[in-house]
């Protein structure tokens, strides 16, 4: 038998009489220590209450699963964890193998950090988009400005869980990151992210001394969060009641903002940068054929597709917009090669 066990966000202490009765009757209690920071005098109180039982696995004894999967086939085991078990893909692919071997499973879920963050801040849990992880690696974060860029587009939460290392006592610093994702954004070029971007951090949430501090980029690295673990909220479109709980809830050094309101789609930066530049163009060669008739035709359709290109722009249709800019630009540069004149090469 394998149990899959919750501890919430308040530890051993808080967890319910059905949990007690389950871990008293367990032969095995593992303790996952790598998917949320467990800290000394927690891990004391589970050793106290778990006695002889208790394991701690870190990640390669749960991803190996063999040593835990083999215990529950002769007695009754329980993976405890942080949270909620299945906030950890890690967790749910040992339950699967475990059912495959003929291993019953039952599940004691726990409140999820995520959530609690969320909740904490006083933002609404259906506007959260995908949560990344910032790692300390600075290539890393191309992945993580992608995912803020998104849920932004869609005027979602970004949830940003900070990297820990448990065992070599690393927990990565809110300043950090905020410096890495500038230095993202200067490489990526995108205005996603800058100093006026606005920003909750969320520290020691569940705890006695759990804080939160909102402020835009330029102030909050230079703020002091205290101990870890802290969490990172990029907010997206505001509801007029979390601008309110934001204000109420969290130490602002700045008003909220909507970080969302700022943001463009890719493909509204390329028909703002590229129709200007092929009407230009297309003027140039409207010079150079001003004689030829034959061609005027074509310069025509250049022209309309650009139109075409304004007009599905205005109706939001961005899609079709930069196809229409591809098609003028297709029959430019083909008038420019006409004229010996290499498009990618030469400016006029």
């Amino acid at each position: 038998m394998l149990w899959f066990v919750g501890l919430g966000i308040s530890g051993i202490n808080g967890v319910g009489s059905n949990a007690i009765k389950i871990l008293k009757k367990a032969d095995v209690i593992f303790l996952e220590n790598f998917t949320s920071p467990i800290g000394k005098q927690e891990l004391s109180n589970i050793k106290k209450f778990a006695k002889k039982k208790l394991k701690v696995a870190p990640r390669w004894m749960v991803e190996d699963g063999k040593a835990i999967l083999s215990e529950a086939k002769r007695k009754t085991v329980v993976l405890l964890s942080y949270g909620d078990p299945y906030v950890a893909t890690t967790h749910i692919e040992l339950r699967t193998r475990a059912e495959r071997e003929k291993i019953r499973t039952k599940t004691i879920h726990g409140v999820s950090a995520i959530t609690s963050v969320v909740g904490e801040c006083g933002l609404h849990h259906y506007k959260i988009g995908r949560p990344v992880t910032i790692m300390r690696e600075l290539p890393s974060l191309t992945t993580v400005y992608d995912v803020i860029y998104e849920n932004l587009i869609k005027g979602s939460h970004n949830v940003l869980i900070l990297e820990y290392d448990n065992d070599a006592n690393f927990f990565l610093e809110p300043k950090e990151a905020f410096s890495n994702l500038l230095l993202t954004e200067g490489s990526q070029k995108r205005d996603v992210i800058n100093e006026s971007t606005f920003a909750i951090v969320a520290s020691r949430i569940g705890s006695k001394d759990q804080g939160i501090i909102a402020g835009k980029l330029s102030s909050l690295v230079n703020t002091n969060f205290g101990k870890p673990p802290h969490t990172i909220i990029i907010p997206g479109k505001l509801h007029f009641t979390e601008y309110d709980a934001i204000k109420t809830f969290a130490k602002c050094l700045d008003e909220p903002l909507d970080n969302s309101s700022k943001i463009q789609k890719i493909s509204q930066q390329m028909i703002l940068k590229y129709i200007p530049k092929a009407r230009m163009v297309l003027e140039e060669v409207r010079r150079l054929f001003k004689d030829d008739k034959a061609m005027q035709p074509v310069i025509e359709n250049a022209h309309l597709y650009l139109d075409d290109a304004e007009k599905f722009q205005s109706q939001g249709r961005e899609e079709l917009a930069v196809l229409s800019i591809g098609y003028a630009e297709g029959l430019i540069d083909a008038l420019r090669l006409s004229k010996g004149i290499d498009p990618w090469t030469q400016s006029l």
